[in-house]
């Protein structure tokens, strides 16, 4: 799919070029990127991201309710995570594609009209099948909002305040994990499922402030190559039904569609992922850093519910209201996390944040099944480590890319944090059925520390990076890009 052919630059006065770049910053004679109104354009896209994960997470809690509502099997109804996941992971990656040559702008409101509008219509769901199409097609608008965040942050923040924004971004995450089980708990309670969808419904109304304050781009030729995001999306969704629902053939089918996939990005001229992204040992090791914790987090997300509810006896609104600190302090560093990335750079954060995410699994691993309250509390060592992580990586990333590379680059890494999440989802509720015969404070005690070595991997692909970034070895594809 071609666009039209134009010089890369502005449509109106006062918009900042279209694609300034990660690394303008090392060349003095290179504009500086500009956002106008970019603190309010940063808390519209916190609040975006907030209803983006709530609606993630809190559809979980309904899935009992919805099998009871339409008389169908428990595996039938996993079909409305899977799918939404499957969805999500594929749309994350496909915007982040389309943002090297068309505007976000227009590719941001598409998404949250996708996302909104199958809203409304899923509050009018009568059938399973129509409910699982909903939430497929808000799965491809929700995909939008988080990856071009980061994409449009990226091309327009100087990178002497990038960091503040990428931190609010992720503390917008942890708040919406957080709400999403309070929230999700409450209104399936007291109102019923279907109230799920009202509350995602309300991102439609920030579509007019979207198209008022984001940088009118002009379009670029470029081209998008379907056959390797079809190849990418069979390999993804094969994978993630064998790991959630165990099917060999989904596995094998996956596996197939992967190697496809592999061979089109070396034989195309413009494929769906940059091979030389898989070159870049600098990206690869921090992408690494990131999955390890997003690997962490998301298996404490899956399995603290489950926790206080069988363990501690918790309802699920209760046990959101105990996973919610942890957010919330999330929110309260996010500002000053941005200010040390900003002044100080990345070095520290990546060298000691993942050791916080090792202290939080082995904590966990001692103390899960003992005390509720030592959950909350080790809870807050998790998400505060997980969104200081998350931001210096996504950060570091966008410093260490070409601009030709961002949109690729970035919806590459959503992909693989967002499959590594579901992996570590299926992983540990795989985990739980194995360890049936055993107490339950046992079996929450192994899985933890088997998610240990995933924090202890983030731990030495942190130090590998920052041993090889001092000595100059992991750095040069940027600057060779750009050259």
């Amino acid at each position: 799919m071609n666009s039209l052919h134009t010089s890369k630059g502005t449509a109106d006065k006062g918009s900042s070029t279209l694609h300034p770049g990660p690394n303008t910053g090392s060349n003095p004679a290179a504009p500086e990127p500009s956002l106008p109104r970019e603190g309010l354009l940063t808390l519209l896209f916190s609040v975006a991201v907030v209803l983006v994960i709530m609606n993630t997470a809190m559809f979980n809690l309904a899935l009992p309710d919805v099998t009871e509502a339409f008389g169908i099997t428990a595996a039938s109804a996993s079909w409305i995570v899977t799918g939404y996941s499957i969805m999500f992971s594929i749309a994350s990656i496909t915007y982040s594609r389309l943002s090297d040559f068309l505007p976000i702008r227009r590719l941001l409101i598409i998404g949250l009209l996708t996302l909104g509008l199958s809203a409304v219509a899923g509050f009018f769901s009568t059938n399973f099948i129509f409910l699982l199409i909903v939430r497929i097609l808000q799965a491809s608008g929700a995909g939008a909002v988080m990856s071009l965040s980061l994409v449009l942050f990226t091309r327009y923040v100087p990178q002497a305040r990038r960091g503040k924004a990428m931190a609010t971004i992720m503390s917008a995450v942890s708040l919406g994990l957080g709400l999403g089980p309070v929230a999700g708990g409450s209104i399936v309670e007291y109102l019923g499922w279907h109230w799920l969808f009202a509350v995602t419904a309300a991102i439609l109304l920030l579509v007019p402030l979207f198209m008022v304050l984001l940088p009118k781009e002009i379009p670029a030729r470029g081209s998008f190559d379907i056959l390797g995001g079809l190849f990418l999306g069979i390999g993804t969704t094969g994978l993630l039904l064998f790991l959630t629902s165990g099917l060999w053939v989904a596995l094998i089918a996956g596996i197939a569609a992967i190697a496809l996939f592999v061979g089109r990005i070396r034989s195309t001229p413009d494929p769906f992922v940059m091979p030389a992204l898989f070159a870049n040992r600098s990206y690869l090791v921090l992408a690494l850093v990131g999955i390890a914790s997003y690997l962490c987090s998301f298996a404490t997300l899956f399995l603290l519910p489950q926790i206080l509810t069988h363990r501690f006896g918790f309802t699920a609104s209760h046990a959101g209201l105990v996973i919610f600190p942890g957010s919330l302090l999330a929110i309260f560093v996010s500002r000053a996390v941005g200010r040390v990335i900003d002044r100080y750079g990345n070095a520290g954060i990546l060298r000691y944040a993942p050791l916080l995410v090792l202290l939080a699994t082995v904590l966990f691993a001692f103390l899960a099944g003992q005390s509720w309250v030592a959950v909350m509390l080790v809870y807050m060592i998790m998400s505060l480590a997980f969104t200081v992580l998350s931001s210096s990586v996504s950060n570091e990333i966008s410093r260490i890319l070409p601009s030709s590379q961002i949109g690729s680059g970035m919806g590459l890494f959503q992909l693989l944090q967002f499959f590594s999440g579901a992996f570590s989802v299926a992983m540990a509720a795989s985990a739980l059925e194995w360890q049936k015969g055993l107490p339950l404070s046992t079996a929450y005690s192994n899985i933890y520390w088997g998610l240990s070595v995933a924090a202890i991997i983030a731990i030495v692909s942190a130090f590998a990076y920052h041993r090889s970034s001092r000595g100059g070895r992991l750095t040069p594809m940027a600057d060779a890009a750009d050259a």
